[in-house]
């Protein structure tokens, strides 16, 4: 059995951030702590552009969500392993003033008594906006291990150094933002970039990155496993639709008939190994199991253990 345990938050952060913003899973003797680096705001045209108005609204109906926007969650990751303390994905940031409530990482990592100095390396699942803006939030990178390796599938810096939107269905706003952002982090971490070719990619003893393509071109899940336990974080793979609606296309997505093979192969893969998986866009704090629904899938969240 997994063991999953809360840590326990000081009243003194109560008032600035009054609900649980981070919660802890061992994974044998892995530690994993997700962390919710907040929420955005998004149309709800995204999380299905391929399917019928009315399917999808009734969809949103039935999940008790509003019909034209919603929140979507942003959670990252950090695990330990032997002796690396290793940063899943780094949230959005601070640079968007149309997202304020996201962009939480710096402080709910200072609040978990996680130094920016004590991580050895960091997993950039894609290189979107919302999993790289963290690291450019002003004073960051300074608070950094000189010796940092960030882990970013080649295929991913390549497709960034000219992007193609031509599959995407998103506010038109976003792509200029998706691709000067990508951008920037290829340049400012240069001299920490560990990019690695091939399929997999072993971090530390035990966590591993997995190319799937998709999402992005270079997009990666990170598979843990310590003894009979495993974890899987999806990354941007799996949104709250995908479970009853595998098939329909989020708007995010760079190549989505691949992107739903993938979201499928791995729904198949979890149900049947037994793994908990975290996502970045589910529900914080997204640790569960999936579970073969007749046609679909249903998402088991865990019971949280206090």
């Amino acid at each position: 059995m997994h063991s999953v345990a809360t840590p326990v938050r000081s009243l003194t952060s109560a008032a600035s951030d009054p609900v649980p913003s981070r919660y802890a899973v061992n994974v044998g003797d892995i530690e994993v702590l997700v962390i919710s680096d907040g929420i955005l705001p998004l149309p709800t045209v995204t999380m299905a552009h391929n399917a019928k108005p009315a399917d999808l609204s009734n969809w949103l109906e039935y999940m008790y969500m509003p019909p034209d926007q919603y929140d979507w969650p942003l959670n990252v990751m950090v695990v330990r392993s032997g002796e690396q303390t290793i940063l899943v994905d780094a949230g959005l940031g601070v640079q968007f003033p149309d997202f304020p409530r996201a962009g939480q990482l710096p402080q709910r990592l200072a609040a978990a008594g996680i130094a920016l100095s004590s991580l050895t390396d960091v997993v950039i699942t894609h290189m979107h906006m919302d999993h790289v803006g963290g690291l450019l939030v002003d004073g960051v990178k300074g608070q950094l291990n000189p010796e940092l390796r960030i882990h970013v599938s080649s295929k991913e810096l390549a497709f960034w150094r000219d992007p193609d939107f031509s599959r995407v269905s998103m506010p038109e706003a976003v792509p200029p933002v998706l691709r000067s952002t990508a951008k920037r982090f290829a340049e400012e971490y240069s001299d920490f970039i560990r990019p690695f070719d091939g399929d997999t990619h072993q971090v530390a003893p035990g966590v591993v990155a997995r190319v799937t393509g998709g999402h992005t071109p270079g997009h990666c899940v990170v598979d843990l496993k310590s003894g009979e336990e495993r974890l899987s974080f999806l990354g941007d793979a799996v949104f709250p639709v995908a479970f009853d609606h595998p098939e329909w296309f989020n708007g995010f997505e760079h190549d989505p008939e691949t992107a739903a093979r993938v979201r499928l192969d791995l729904f198949r893969e979890l149900a049947a190994n037994g793994s908990l998986m975290v996502a970045t866009h589910l529900p914080f704090p997204s640790v569960g199991h999936v579970a073969v629904d007749g046609d679909a899938f249903r998402w088991v969240p865990v019971i949280w253990d206090f």
